[in-house]
């Protein structure tokens, strides 16, 4: 717990107090090096599993919001990975359900980002590990409890051990990541679709439940990653902009 001097009394600051802001080369710095890490190749395909979860952790919890039985997660070393949810085949929960899985982790970029720009890291952290316990509590797959508790443990350690300048360092590139990290994914889907690789995607699902086509879901998956990362870039930037 760190604590904050405030004259001639020393209170905890607590995990919702404000820390101090960073110094301008943090989100400029983690910005670049998370754009080169979804840019790379083996590295993007290592560090992909991350937006795996948070993927499938869209899916589970858009679904259980609109009332669907969540049976399970798996997630695959191939960094693919499936929700399965019990209830109507159609309707609206069905189609908020399908469509959640893409958006999720520019999102969650998003509200990180807007953590950030209110100088709230401890409450990023701890929002962190709310949401990967509760997706290791539905995962039901031996690689898919391994890749959530390694990312638990990573995140552990810079909670619990890092200081607050190697706090601040972790969950910018975290959150530059998740931004930069929502696209890559929907420019792949549609490169297996264009193969004829992905024929039960996201965005198939929703044309047979809607009869919107495949192809508008993609556009509109991506004006969605480029609204958050355009957004919450901005917030991050900020900082260094007013500099």
């Amino acid at each position: 717990m760190q604590l904050a001097d405030t004259g001639d009394v020393v209170s905890p600051v607590g995990i919702f107090g404000a820390q101090p802001d960073p110094t301008v080369w943090v989100p400029l710095v983690t910005g670049g090096l998370a754009l080169l890490l979804v840019l790379s190749g083996a590295p993007w395909r290592l560090a992909r599993n991350l937006v795996t979860i948070v993927h499938e952790a869209g899916h589970a919890l858009v679904a259980v919001l609109a009332g669907r039985r969540l049976q399970g997660i798996q997630l695959h070393s191939d960094t693919s990975g499936v929700t399965v949810s019990r209830g109507r085949p159609t309707g609206p929960g069905m189609v908020l359900t399908s469509l959640a899985g893409y958006p999720a982790p520019g999102v969650l970029g998003l509200g990180f980002a807007g953590l950030l720009a209110a100088d709230r890291i401890t409450v990023l952290l701890a929002v962190a590990a709310v949401l990967l316990l509760g997706v290791l509590v539905m995962v039901r797959n031996a690689y898919g409890v391994l890749s959530v508790v390694l990312t638990a443990g990573g995140l552990a350690v810079v909670a619990l051990v890092a200081g607050p300048e190697v706090q601040a360092w972790f969950v910018y590139l975290i959150t530059w990541f998740l931004l930069f990290g929502g696209l890559r994914p929907v420019f792949e889907l549609q490169r297996k679709r264009r193969r004829g690789a992905a024929r039960d995607s996201d965005v198939d699902q929703l044309d047979r439940l809607t009869g919107v086509p495949a192809a508008l879901w993609v556009l509109i998956m991506v004006v969605i990653a480029l609204t958050c990362l355009v957004v919450g870039g901005a917030w991050l930037l900020e900082p260094a902009l007013q500099s």
